[in-house]
């Protein structure tokens, strides 16, 4: 399995929280999440939260595309956004999934 590093700040904060895993495996997208997070917290709502991660991640994305040479950061970003505001609309595939056992 080809694992990614963990951020150097993640490692170095107690208080670090690991808040999504994505794969690509058996021809499909697998993902383990932490949902609820801020739920309890009142001070976002969680689905703004989720919302400002995804973001935070698209911009994450175009700064590595663009830094293998692949197009100027504001152009990929705007194509990321493009493609999740399709794929959003209307889906290639169908979600499935499971809750472990004592989550949910």
């Amino acid at each position: 399995m080809d694992v990614r590093v963990v951020p150097s700040a993640a490692l170095r904060d107690a208080n670090a929280v690991e808040l999504a895993r994505v794969w690509i495996a058996e021809r499909g997208l697998h993902c383990s999440l932490k949902c609820g997070l801020y739920a309890d917290q009142g001070v976002v709502m969680e689905t703004t939260a989720w919302g400002i991660v995804l973001a935070d991640m698209a911009g994450h994305v175009a700064d590595a595309l663009s830094a293998e040479g692949m197009g100027p950061r504001a152009a990929l970003y705007d194509a990321i956004i493009g493609s999740f505001n399709v794929e959003a609309a209307m889906p290639t595939a169908q979600r499935a999934g499971d809750t472990p056992a004592g989550v949910g």
